[in-house]
């Protein structure tokens, strides 16, 4: 397992790491949720991802108990804060929500801090003064080392360290965005001047695209997946193409390269996002541990993955 800085600045996060949406508390029981951290930990993985929202604060308090098993300073935990309720300041980045939410989730958590906290989502409804100020706060008191972003614009980001700069406040250092084979913009040409710039680094999601690119879906939507379960997901990869007959083919020729390989699609996949020098750490989304046991495997398929089949990968992916 290698241990990548995020971006420019000293923290060092594992190349794979664990997340907890739709998993901790929703798919996984507590001790289910306790035997996959227990493996990731002895694979090497130092990072583990939730949020405030994750199952309602479930995941987040199955987190906390779980972790008081390990040493904390081994551990990289991060948070997310943005949706944590139904109250008119339930939501959102205020300064009330922030301060409130972190609050809540260090308790949830039985933590005194956590390594990375992260604003869910950009609000347009708070000014940047607002959000940069109050995050500079939160880090400057403990609550949390250091400070990111996830799905934000690269118009937001550069407004957050332009504010944070005018401010004298600690700016932003890392952003999750989702980043997979089939979703691939933002990540590649949006952020491009964020990187060179300000140093920032990346713990991307979805490496899988839901389970798209693990192949489950070229014989049609099984049961149990999370396009079966999820209408929401199901409609939305219907209306952005990703459910298309062309996506298809394109997995069906990227399968052939992973069987050269003597690989997975998934492995494949994740090894392919792990080949980009800006991304600190993959999340993995996993409910079992034969996944993680598959997922974690990509480590070594990356050492496979030279500049031509990078180069055929890329023609299969713009055709």
């Amino acid at each position: 397992m290698e241990y990548r800085k995020v971006g420019k600045w000293g923290l060092r996060i594992s190349e794979l790491s664990l997340g907890s949406w739709i998993t901790f508390g929703t798919q996984l029981d507590f001790e289910a949720a306790k035997n996959l951290v227990k493996r990731a930990v002895q694979s090497g993985i130092n990072f583990i991802d939730t949020a405030e929202v994750y199952a309602n604060g479930m995941a987040e308090s199955m987190l906390g108990e779980i972790i008081k098993a390990y040493r904390r300073s081994d551990l990289v935990i991060s948070t997310k804060i943005f949706w944590g309720g139904n109250g008119p300041n339930d939501k959102g980045l205020s300064r009330k929500h922030l301060l409130e939410g972190t609050w809540a989730s260090l308790k949830r958590l039985q933590l005194d801090y956590v390594d990375l906290l992260y604003c869910h989502r950009p609000d347009p409804e708070v000014p940047m003064e607002e959000v940069v100020w109050t995050m500079d706060q939160i880090v400057r008191s403990g609550l949390a080392l250091y400070w990111g972003t996830s799905e934000w614009s690269a118009e937001e980001l550069e407004n957050a360290h332009k504010t944070a700069k005018e401010l004298g406040c600690i700016p932003p250092v890392v952003e999750q965005p989702q980043y997979n084979m089939l979703v691939r913009e933002r990540v590649e040409k949006e952020y491009v001047p964020i990187y060179e710039k300000y140093g920032m680094g990346l713990t991307t999601f979805s490496p899988l695209a839901s389970g798209l690119l693990s192949g489950k879906y070229l014989q049609g939507i099984p049961e149990g997946s999370r396009l079966a379960k999820y209408e929401w997901l199901k409609k939305r990869f219907e209306e952005t193409g990703l459910l298309s007959e062309k996506t298809f083919t394109k997995l069906l020729n990227l399968k052939k390269i992973a069987d050269r390989l003597e690989c997975t699609l998934s492995q494949l996949a994740i090894a392919w996002i792990l080949k980009n020098p800006h991304v600190s750490s993959v999340i993995l989304g996993v409910s079992k541990i034969e996944q993680f046991e598959e997922n974690v495997k990509a480590v070594e398929v990356k050492q496979k993955l030279s500049d031509e089949i990078m180069g055929e990968i890329e023609n299969i992916l713009i055709s």
